[in-house]
């Protein structure tokens, strides 16, 4: 089969090689997916270069998100999956191949059916950015009639997470940091706009809550937004954080201020989140599809071969939405 690899850890253009290497078979519990679309997420660019561990297998195939066709089952009875479209999360967390490839070797219940009217780059624009929303959004609760304040709406976790919540019921404020990430922003559904660099973020919040504050704040940089977060932050609110610009980072928080708040402050690593809380994501996921109510931004879709190129452009921050690589 086609697929991309890398024998060590560096720079895209030096280490991802795209060759002719033998097609997985599924074991008990597995299926084998046909790919058709491969996404492309900030932590497969962190694996790649190191950013927290050493290589942990002698070769990797990247991705850990994707869509494709089950061609293949580990288990007879598990037959009737076959032809079956379906969108995968974490194909290669604890794994050496992911969805880089023509074909994948996953547990079953990381192939996740996708309805027939999805498309196959909606489905590979799921996983880790919609799993991880619906974490920061949920997890302390329903959100209908509540108020949210996405810190970065117009990235691919930011948008994941207006489209959710706006799915879900709830009203809700989006940060962004030009006219670009705005329009991407609105176009998710959010209820209000704000750019983060010019605008009285937390005045505007206070104004549209009635003072009340929001009651979730999905972020995406804690180390640099804590103290706008309080100021926006409703009594008993949370803050849910999920991204880390450096491994080392470390973050300093104001206690009294924090306990005036009655705050949680929650940290979001998806790949140790339960998995009876993935199964109440997947659940919520599979009905915001069906209910059309679920459409990314793409920013960039490549060929395979152009992997590298994918790989770049996402660690450069040239591209704003989804990196896809068709298969």
């Amino acid at each position: 089969m086609r697929a991309a690899y890398y024998d060590r850890q560096g720079p895209a253009d030096e280490v991802l090689c795209v060759a002719e290497l033998p097609t997985p078979q599924p074991g008990p519990g597995e299926v084998r997916v046909r790919m058709h679309m491969s996404g492309l997420n900030p932590t497969d660019l962190k694996a790649r270069t190191g950013f927290s561990a050493p290589m942990p297998f002698p070769r990797i195939i990247p991705h850990q998100d994707g869509a494709g066709v089950i061609d293949a089952v580990g288990d007879p009875e598990e037959a009737g999956r076959i032809g079956q479209r379906v969108w995968i999360y974490e194909a290669q967390y604890g794994r050496a191949s992911g969805t880089a490839a023509a074909f994948v070797v996953v547990p079953a219940g990381h192939a996740v059916p996708l309805p027939g009217d999805v498309s196959f780059e909606v489905g590979a624009s799921l996983g880790i950015p919609a799993l991880t929303a619906h974490r920061c959004l949920f997890a302390d609760g329903d959100i209908n009639g509540r108020r949210v304040l996405v810190q970065g709406g117009a990235g691919v976790v930011g948008t994941a997470a207006v489209l959710l919540a706006k799915w879900a019921g709830a009203w809700v404020a989006a940060t962004v940091m030009n006219a670009e990430q705005a329009s991407i922003a609105r176009a998710a559904g959010a209820d209000l706009v704000l750019d983060r660099l010019n605008d009285d973020v937390a005045g505007a919040i206070n104004t549209h809550t009635r003072r009340a504050g929001v009651d979730r704040i999905v972020e995406v940089n804690v180390r640099a937004n804590l103290d706008l977060d309080l100021a926006c932050l409703a009594s008993g609110g949370v803050i849910s954080a999920y991204a880390a610009a450096q491994a080392t980072d470390e973050l300093s928080l104001p206690l009294l201020r924090a306990m005036v708040h009655g705050c949680v402050l929650r940290f979001v690593y998806i790949y140790s989140v339960p998995q009876e809380a993935k199964i109440h994501a997947i659940r919520d996921i599979t009905a915001c599809l069906a209910s059309g109510a679920y459409s990314p931004h793409v920013g960039l879709k490549v060929d395979l071969q152009k992997i590298a190129e994918a790989h770049q452009a996402l660690e450069a921050g040239t591209v704003m939405g989804k990196v896809l690589i068709a298969i």
